[in-house]
């Protein structure tokens, strides 16, 4: 895959890093010539590999254990971050849960847990990376097409903690854009992960509501943050962004 090493000079702080959509997207950050840092919480073994892998291209890339669903956790990783790289000028915040059951079945464990992860993490995160962040910086929310469209029963939670970002996006970007600073929302659609995978128990369901009857890539996800996180970019801000084959056509 040839690369235009857009982000040459830049740094990075993904949140969840280590596998399914956030590996790729660490990737692909490398690749366009940013050092990346990124948080995991129990893959360890992943997350090495992955600095490895990155390391032996030439880049730059540093894992940081860290539970998103902790403040102190969060801010420290950031702050460990930037101290390495100087800066952070690119921010994802893609660490997230999925809590799935009918409201009968689901436990306030499940209902906040979700809310510090998929909510609160996020905050605290572009706060704390924004202290760090030179003018012109972007700040990228993994969210997803379920905050537009729940067609199952079962996940009133999990949208209600996508729906959040939605706000979050548009008010952080009017806060933060005096500064050149970017803040956008992607809602992916049905993505081939360990979470959610293309031969899983729900595919066949989930393939019927998109309009090209697949799921998508972990690598078009990340082609498209890569995007949002370039110099062609600059004027795309507050906006919730769909990559999700047609799911919500």
């Amino acid at each position: 895959m040839t690369t235009q090493h857009s982000l040459q000079g830049k740094a990075a702080f993904v949140q969840g890093g280590s596998r399914g959509i956030g590996a790729a997207i660490v990737q692909r950050l490398s690749r366009e010539g940013a050092s990346v840092a990124f948080t995991y919480v129990s893959s360890e073994d992943k997350a090495q590999a992955l600095v490895k892998s990155i390391e032996a291209s030439g880049g730059k890339a540093l894992a940081i254990k860290a539970d998103s669903a902790d403040e102190s956790s969060v801010r420290t990783a950031i702050d460990s971050a930037a101290k390495a790289f100087g800066k952070i000028d690119i921010l994802v915040n893609n660490a997230g849960v999925l809590a799935f059951g009918e409201i009968d079945a689901l436990t306030m464990d499940d209902f906040d847990r979700s809310i510090a992860i998929n909510v609160r993490s996020v905050f605290v995160a572009s706060q704390q990376a924004a202290r760090h962040m030179p003018d012109g910086g972007r700040i990228i929310t993994i969210g997803s097409v379920n905050a537009d469209r729940m067609p199952f029963q079962g996940g009133a939670v999990y949208a209600m903690s996508k729906s959040a970002i939605v706000g979050l996006t548009k008010g952080l970007a009017r806060d933060l854009g005096p500064r050149g600073i970017t803040v956008n929302n992607v809602q992916p659609g049905p993505v081939d992960t360990d979470m959610n995978p293309a031969d899983g128990e729900m595919a066949e369901g989930m393939r019927s509501y998109m309009a090209l009857n697949r799921y998508g890539k972990d690598s078009e996800i990340a082609s498209f943050v890569a995007y949002l996180s370039g110099p062609e970019a600059g004027y795309i801000t507050g906006a919730n962004l769909t990559i999700d084959g047609g799911f919500g056509a």
